[in-house]
């Protein structure tokens, strides 16, 4: 939009949409995986004794600051204990152990990051919660963040302040 002394105006800067990007909250640390197919007994059964042996010869160093996603991703039934031995041996290197893949994790950090997020902050905004990303924010995270604002926010909005797709309004009070 121009003004009559041609000047541009910046409608979307105007407008007092507050912008919410969920990579915000991706979880920092580089991911490590520990897939118990290997340590499978003819790729069926975890036998502990030899287990117990595998795990005291692994290099755990290798996880130093890492977050450790561990799970199974063959089709066998893994004993609870196998995971807390696992947690057990890397939790003194990894920044975080996790018990599932990438995409769990991804999940579970960014519900914790959420639970921390004040939402009352956003009391009466209208906002819109980004919807490009480059990095990988699961659906849970857009559920979640919805409905934390939802309480608080006037309005709240999916995309780019330029196109955005409504997804709630407050009604107006009477």
């Amino acid at each position: 939009m121009e003004t009559p002394d041609n000047t541009l105006i910046n409608r979307v800067a105007q407008s007092g949409l507050v912008t919410l990007n969920l990579e915000q909250f991706f979880p920092e640390g580089e991911p490590a995986v520990f897939d118990l197919k290997d340590y499978l007994f003819m790729g069926l059964v975890l036998k502990e004794k030899d287990f117990r042996e595998a795990l005291k010869n692994h290099d755990w160093t290798q996880y130093r600051g890492k977050i450790l996603l561990t799970y199974c991703s063959a089709d066998a039934i893994i004993p609870l204990w196998a995971y807390m031995l696992v947690a057990a041996n890397a939790t003194p290197y990894a920044a975080d152990v996790f018990q599932g893949d990438a995409e769990a994790y991804y999940k579970a950090a960014f519900l914790r990051a959420l639970a921390q997020l004040d939402a009352a902050q956003y009391a009466g905004q209208r906002i819109v919660i980004k919807g490009c990303s480059d990095k990988p924010v699961p659906p849970a995270a857009y559920v979640e963040l919805t409905r934390k604002l939802q309480p608080y926010a006037q309005s709240i909005m999916f995309g780019e302040p330029c196109s955005t797709v409504p997804v709630f309004k407050r009604p107006r009070q009477v």
